[in-house]
């Protein structure tokens, strides 16, 4: 995968940072490696990295992401975070480190001039309800529908062109910081694997797939604005099939602990 140091992605260049909700490891890396997935494999062409979740379940895991702690190296060694708050202690902080202010890094990455754009995907994002409104607030601007919702059939579709719609009103001459939550990945998957019974690795392969028919329409449109940029793509969790009589997250279990990360960059006029 083509990687740069944090500090040289800030402005000018584009950001996006994507979870897809609920993707193991095993997964994503069984559906690149057998051709399920070939855009992703276009843009990862040494495959996904295993990590650990900073959380077990969506709203644990993204309070820790836009706090910066994102999916730690399994490898050992000082992990030095692409992102971090300034705060007292901190011993992950490296040259590489773009240090940001405020009490969340969307938060920051506008203070450095970034226009930030939210697509909400599962519950967490749903802003009916002041929980749901926690993490779309940071954002300047934000979109949550029913159709981006996990029981959606057609939910990262609709993300996708949400993002597109909001991708083509940003000013060209000002930074953005796109996040988006797939909610595809999330169960139910067992709509995307036609016979199937309920939810199991070869249901979340098939969501995975789908989320990968539709993701070049993104990446084309934030190559369109010709300014470069990084994409953060990572699982925030992920989940249970019936493994030792468990189902879902929340849960100290390797499935759910073991997450895929990879960073993407492209140039401008790429």
């Amino acid at each position: 995968m083509t990687q740069r140091p944090a500090k040289t992605c800030v402005a000018p260049s584009d950001l996006l940072m994507m979870t897809f909700d609920a993707l193991r490891f095993d997964v994503a890396d069984a559906a690149l490696r057998e051709g399920r997935t070939p855009f992703l494999k276009s843009l990862l062409p040494d495959g996904w990295e295993a990590r650990h979740s900073p959380g077990s379940f969506t709203y644990a895991a993204h309070a820790a992401l836009f706090a910066g702690f994102w999916p730690t190296p399994q490898a050992p060694g000082h992990d030095s975070r692409p992102f971090a708050l300034r705060f007292p202690g901190s011993r992950t902080i490296g040259a590489t480190t773009v240090r940001l202010e405020g009490d969340n890094i969307v938060q920051g990455l506008s203070q450095q001039g970034y226009h930030t754009i939210c697509i909400g995907g599962v519950g967490f994002f749903n802003k009916a309800t002041p929980l749901g409104s926690v993490f779309p607030a940071m954002f300047d601007e934000s979109d949550w529908q029913p159709e981006f919702g996990v029981s959606e059939a057609h939910s990262a579709r609709a993300q996708v062109q949400a993002a597109c719609r909001r991708i083509g009103a940003c000013p060209s001459g000002q930074p953005l910081f796109l996040f988006v939550n797939l909610s595809a990945t999330h169960p139910p998957t067992h709509g995307y694997l036609p016979g199937s019974q309920g939810d199991s690795v070869a249901s979340q392969v098939a969501a995975l797939a789908y989320v990968d028919r539709q993701l070049p329409t993104l990446f084309a449109a934030l190559r369109n604005r010709a300014r470069g940029g990084t994409a953060y793509l990572m699982s925030d969790h992920g989940t249970l099939f019936g493994e030792q009589g468990l189902t879902g997250h929340r849960v100290g279990h390797p499935a759910v602990w073991t997450v895929p990360y990879a960073e993407y960059h492209w140039e401008p006029g790429q």
